[in-house]
């Protein structure tokens, strides 16, 4: 029988097997997304996904859609600065109800 081993290492092989960035990244997308990415975005839109660098991001409202694609060079910066280099290189936004 092996040895015990913590949840993050196993959830972090998972979830890089599937394509997504390591567990922390997830985590801190997720968790601090309103951190990242403000307020007033994060009353609007929501993370989905993120797999092979693209970040999938629900908006509630038509308009706001159109306002995160305009502001998809500032949220990539944002989220390279909370999550280092290259784990988000894109953003696609979908526009759905909350």
């Amino acid at each position: 029988m092996a040895d015990p081993r913590r949840i993050d290492a196993s959830l972090d092989r998972v979830a890089r097997g599937l394509g997504g960035p390591g567990a922390g990244a997830l985590r801190s997308v997720f968790a601090h997304w309103a951190d990242i990415v403000g307020p007033q975005v994060a009353d609007h839109a929501r993370p989905l996904s993120l797999v092979g660098g693209v970040l999938a991001v629900a908006a509630d409202e038509p308009g706001w859609a159109t306002q995160l694609t305009y502001l998809e060079a500032d949220l990539l910066r944002r989220l390279e600065e909370a999550l280092g280099a290259g784990v988000v290189t894109r953003i696609a936004v979908r526009q759905r109800p909350s």
